[in-house]
């Protein structure tokens, strides 16, 4: 055991976990007022089940021995963490115990991303059961398919996950297991909800753009404990991370920004706050493969390229409120992908992409990792959402949309805006901000003008 590793390591941990409030101030802020505080539980309620979840049996599906193909892991080997307490259960050079930390908060903040995909229309019961179920057949064996190496996790003669050990694609801080899974589950999810009431008719700005800056920095804080942690060390493999997390995500918000200005006129900070994002997804899964210059360009086309990957929603008919699609799913194929072509074999992985001489032997061990995760994903989600909406229910009454789903999910509202007299002055009513109802101000991310 290391100390200075466990430090690291245990500090990432609760970098990563503070992404997930991050998250839910990011979300609660693009949506309408009257469903902040749906949006926001989404993300508490996936923090809350999914951490009791990987204890019991989570880790235990992800990191087990093999127990067949690459697919998943013994669930019974460390099933409620037992055998891993002792301080003499090492994962690398951390206590096992600490690893399980770090993998635990990667699996909360996967399963909560889903849930903008389905902003403003879901019930919360639903939500949560439906969370339950897909980090069980979904996130669970494809975090063992991407993250078990072999010997490292359920002992020295242990077997892994296929992608990361038969195929050995290079996702080093989970550009298919996170992004590429959430977003393509969000997709299924989106056509399973269908559309919002009154979705290109009706304005639906973001309520609180300073919430969504301040959930942005908040991700992009944590996000340094999400890929440098990744090193399961204090070493230089985190030091050259961090700083291709942070020029990638720099760049990223830049190429937003410029497309935004070329496209539309104006550069929004809703557009600076999701390219962000985007950046910060898009080096994920290339933080250990590429020089910072290449992470540079990696961050300028993910930020362009999400900036008009959002409208496609639009010209395809899906509602994804939030964008988990143009973000997640696109950003994270561009990282992903993005290691076939800029990796270099003097960053930590040791690998040459197709454009420092490489050929295209590692672009197309990246793209099967990326196309195996996106359609297993969306397969078992569009499953697991018709059969929850045919059984239980997923999307709420029509009336209860049009009140808001704060009101009828869970008896509050986000903030009291009742009319008031005290000192001779009138607040607008709870549900009913202050905003213009012309449709050419009905702008969203990236989103076409009517």
């Amino acid at each position: 055991m290391d100390t200075g590793d466990t430090a690291w390591v245990l500090a990432s941990a609760a970098l990563v976990l503070l992404m997930t409030p991050g998250l839910a101030l990011f979300y609660g802020g693009m949506v309408r007022v009257k469903s902040v505080l749906n949006m926001m539980m989404m993300s508490f309620g996936a923090l809350a089940l999914i951490s009791v979840l990987w204890v019991l049996y989570g880790y235990s599906f992800a990191f087990g021995d093999d127990i067949g193909g690459g697919l998943l892991g013994d669930p019974t080997q460390f099933l409620g963490l037992q055998g891993l307490m002792s301080e003499k259960s090492l994962v690398f050079t951390v206590p096992s115990m600490a690893f399980v930390g770090f993998q635990a908060v990667f699996a909360i903040i996967t399963v909560a991303l889903i849930s903008g995909a389905i902003a403003d229309r879901a019930r919360f019961g639903t939500w949560m059961i439906f969370a339950g179920i897909w980090a069980t057949i979904v996130y669970f064996p494809v975090a063992h398919w991407v993250f078990a190496f072999d010997g490292a996790t359920a002992g020295p003669d242990s077997l892994g996950g296929w992608i990361a050990n038969d195929l050995a694609a290079i996702d080093f801080a989970g550009g298919t297991a996170v992004h590429i899974n959430a977003g393509a589950a969000g997709l299924a999810l989106a056509l399973v909800l269908g559309k919002r009431v009154g979705w290109r008719r009706d304005p639906m700005r973001p309520h609180s753009l300073p919430l969504v800056m301040l959930g942005a920095g908040l991700l992009w804080f944590g996000w340094f404990g999400f890929n440098a942690g990744s090193a399961i060390g204090a070493n230089g493999i985190a030091a050259v991370a961090w700083v291709n997390t942070m020029v990638a995500t720099g760049a990223a918000a830049l190429g937003w920004l410029a497309t935004e200005r070329l496209r539309d006129g104006n550069a929004t900070s809703l557009g600076a706050a999701s390219g962000v994002v985007a950046g910060l997804v898009a080096i994920t899964p290339a933080c250990s493969a590429l020089s910072p210059v290449g992470s540079i360009g990696l961050g300028l086309v993910a930020g362009s390229g999400c900036a008009v990957a959002v409208g496609l929603k639009y010209r395809f008919g899906y509602d994804d409120s939030l964008d988990v699609v143009g973000v997640h799913l696109i950003g994270g194929l561009i990282g992903t992908l993005g290691v076939g072509f800029l990796a270099t074999a003097e960053a930590p992985a040791g690998v040459d992409g197709l454009f420092y001489g490489g050929g295209v032997d590692q672009l197309w061990r990246q793209a099967l990792a990326a196309g195996a995760v996106l359609t297993f994903s969306f397969v078992l989600t569009l499953v697991i959402g018709l059969a929850l909406q045919a059984t239980i229910g997923f999307r709420i009454g029509e009336d209860d949309e049009v009140t808001g789903v704060d009101a009828s999910e869970h008896a509050e509202t986000g903030y009291e805006l009742n009319v008031s007299a005290i000192g001779g002055r009138a607040t607008v009513g709870a549900g009913t901000p202050a905003q213009s109802t012309r449709p050419e101000d009905a702008r969203h991310v990236g989103s076409v003008k009517a």
